[in-house]
């Protein structure tokens, strides 16, 4: 008897190329609205509230699932955009998700920060998006000095971001930005003065060079006569001079 040829039951390239086409063409914006309907929990809806996050529009999704529906959807910048402008939270968390780094422009920046409204879309933004961005250490000098809270906290959660993913930044760029956390210090508001903490802390975990400069930084900031920059100088100095920090910054150094 002859046998089968191999190639008999294999799907061509073309119906390959043309079945992953067909899949991309389903996710609409109309469809992963459907899907996040779908995911929607009242009790997570609940508990956000909770952990500082207060929005119009939500479903309350929890951070896998949202994880996951990326995964299956794929990077697709145009879809993120059309995500954005819902104005649905969970919506907006996944076309962060999604966006394409490379295709990030200073504008789109500046017209999503004007809408950020919690903490949560912020640190997305800038882990999953900005930091990717070649517009990014533009936009933090631009953002570390403007009144909105969650404007201001995306330039330091930006930076706390950079810190370890930008692996060609020079020292000299993350030292200038300690001064820029420095100035930024007093501020009170709950999520700013956690994202200048952060900033100095990540900045600080990158080398022992800035080891160093970072714990300078913290230490004129404990001398400001503001409660935010005492508890940020005091709990970034805790963390940076810990055995933990050093031992794995001399390891990183041999």
């Amino acid at each position: 008897m002859k046998a089968r040829s191999q190639s008999s039951s294999i799907p061509t390239r073309r119906f390959k190329s043309s079945s992953r086409k067909q899949m991309a063409e389903r996710w609409s914006r109309a469809r992963v609205l459907r899907e996040l309907n779908r995911a929607a929990n009242p009790k997570v809806r609940a508990k956000m509230a909770y952990f500082g996050v207060k929005v119009p529009k939500a479903h309350g999704i929890s951070t896998p699932i949202l994880h996951a529906l990326a995964r299956r959807i794929g990077k697709d910048h145009a879809l993120a955009e059309q995500l954005w402008s819902s104005g649905i939270h969970e919506a907006r968390i996944l076309a962060t998700l999604i966006g394409e780094p490379a295709k990030v422009t200073a504008m789109q920046m500046e017209r999503w920060a004007r809408e950020f409204d919690s903490w949560d879309i912020v640190d997305a933004a800038c882990c999953y998006l900005y930091a990717g961005a070649s517009s990014a250490w533009r936009q933090v000098q631009a953002w570390s000095s403007r009144r909105e809270e969650f404007v201001k906290r995306a330039a330091f959660s930006l930076v706390a971001y950079l810190s370890y993913k930008d692996k060609q930044a020079p020292d000299a760029r993350f030292e200038r930005f300690l001064r820029v956390i420095e100035r930024e210090a007093h501020d009170e508001r709950n999520f700013v003065r956690k994202a200048v903490n952060w900033a100095l802390r990540n900045i600080g975990k990158r080398n022992l060079r800035l080891n160093r400069s970072a714990i300078r930084a913290a230490e004129r900031i404990r001398k400001q006569e503001s409660r935010s920059a005492r508890w940020i100088a005091a709990d970034a100095l805790r963390e940076l001079r810990s055995d933990a920090v050093q031992r794995r910054l001399r390891r990183k150094a041999a």
